[in-house]
């Protein structure tokens, strides 16, 4: 199946393989706990059933995610001691500690926490629950600050001196760690983790309101859900926005690719919506195109003029096919996500949230986007980095440890079963589990097995008056 692969393609394969496979989980935990712990917190505060509801419902589908999330990043982390331990030799003092903080503040910070946010609701009392939550919470953000550190690092080195041996010597950790695409890339990334579980929580919502709309439960998870898309959409957008120009100033030849310039524009570069690179010929092929948009974009000037990839040495350029489809298949979703948010606030201000089958059906659909465009955007960043491990400094194929092709192409395909029979299961375990109504409550009419602060009031009335579900 890998015949006449080089062992450094099939190692950059499979360390793809397992990232990918891998910060789908992440990017859904960082999200899911912090909805929990503001479950949590609006159970504690209105003493509604729903809320409490809720968070015993998706508190077991953390709890697999967060397992599998686990899983993946140890058996990813053993790669950088067997397909490329040239590269944690050289780059090990820097990427090392980080990766050691990462263990010891973030990962303990979640696994000291998660039993007792689990199963300590009744054993230590809310306000510690809460906290133990809350801390699950912050440790899925204080995890993802130190990798994006990490990783930043590789993309916007700074801070260390080279010593005699070539080694990467740390100087500044200030400058490590807060690098300077760290705060951008960082930024962007936790506002998709957001906007990936408001959109697998808003799907779940509009599965089961499609089933049956007098569902308070769904009702109150949709509601949220499109909240969310609605404020942290536009942030998103915004985010990127400035995450590029700060690509611009640092990776140029990224940037070159996301947006398909193979030649230089001196007075205005088009923005390029849709074409097919042409990397033979450096051309873009059918491409539709608006005049100097992109000077406007990226300089805020409509004549200003953007270099190309002909500045740019031919061993140096990152594969343009990869980076400009993956930045637009990303940039494509954040619009759609945007829409759907703008579409769920005008049903919302018309009354009709929870009557709009076709906006439903559309959720139903739109639920797993947010981990498609994670996907590609890491796709952009790292083969957008291409063909540097450190950029700039040093090249994937000097981070390669000597291994053989065979030997790479064995466990490569080891991986590929095991992942697909392992995670296919668990992901097949996780929709089962969405695919469940929320317990807890008479979800159909509203009654509740504690009390709440609709005294006086009929199940039936606080359906239709929107007390219980929030709306």
């Amino acid at each position: 199946m890998f015949d006449g692969m080089t062992a450094e393609l099939l190692a950059r394969i499979q360390f793809a393989f397992t990232v990918s496979f891998h910060i789908v989980f992440p990017a859904f935990s960082i999200g899911l706990a912090s909805y929990l712990a503001v479950l949590n917190g609006l159970w504690l505060w209105t003493k509604n059933e729903i809320y409490l509801s809720l968070f015993n419902y998706w508190k077991k589908i953390f709890a697999v995610a967060f397992a599998m999330g686990v899983v993946s990043g140890i058996v990813m982390s053993y790669q950088f001691g067997t397909n490329w331990s040239v590269f944690s030799d050289k780059a090990g003092p820097v990427i090392g500690p980080l990766m050691a903080y990462e263990i010891l503040s973030a990962f303990f910070l979640e696994a000291g926490f998660l039993g007792i946010m689990l199963f300590g609701r009744e054993r230590v009392g809310p306000g510690l629950h809460m906290f133990a939550t809350f801390m699950v919470a912050f440790g899925t953000v204080l995890s993802a600050t130190w990798i994006l550190s990490v990783n930043s690092w590789m993309h916007t080195p700074a801070g260390f001196s080279m010593n005699e041996v070539g080694q990467f010597v740390p100087e500044d950790w200030w400058a490590i760690v807060f690098n300077p695409s760290f705060p951008y890339r960082l930024a962007h990334m936790v506002l998709a983790a957001y906007l990936t579980t408001a959109f697998v929580v808003g799907g779940v919502g509009a599965l089961h309101l499609l089933r049956d709309r007098t569902n308070i439960a769904a009702r109150k998870m949709f509601s949220m859900a499109m909240w969310m898309a609605v404020v942290v959409t536009p942030l998103q957008i915004l985010a990127g926005d400035l995450h590029g120009l700060n690509t611009l100033e640092h990776q140029p030849a990224k940037l070159m690719a996301m947006e398909g310039h193979y030649d230089s524009y001196p007075d205005g570069a088009p923005l390029i919506l849709f074409g097919i690179p042409n990397e033979a010929e450096k051309r873009i092929d059918y491409k539709i195109e608006s005049p100097k948009l992109s000077s406007l974009i990226l300089k805020h000037d409509l004549n200003a003029p953007l270099d190309g990839l002909d500045t740019i040495p031919d061993d140096e350029e990152p594969p343009v096919a990869i980076v400009f489809w993956s930045f637009r298949i990303m940039i494509s979703i954040g619009f759609a996500m945007l829409a759907i948010g703008v579409w769920s606030l005008w049903r919302r201000w018309k009354g009709e949230l929870y009557e709009a089958t076709w906006l439903h059906r559309t959720m139903v659909l739109m639920a797993p986007s947010g981990f498609v465009a994670v996907l590609a955007g890491w796709i952009t960043t790292e083969v957008g980095r291409q063909p540097y491990t450190v950029y700039g400094l040093m090249r994937t194929s000097d981070s390669l440890a000597p291994i053989a092709a065979p030997a790479v192409a064995a466990s490569l395909t080891a991986f590929i079963v095991v992942y697909f029979f392992v995670f296919g299961a668990g992901t097949f375990y996780l929709m089962r589990m969405m695919g469940k109504t929320p317990g807890g409550i008479d979800v159909k009419m509203g009654l509740n097995k504690g009390p709440i602060r609709t005294a006086g009031i009929t199940p039936v009335q606080q359906l239709n008056s929107g007390v219980v579900a929030g709306e």
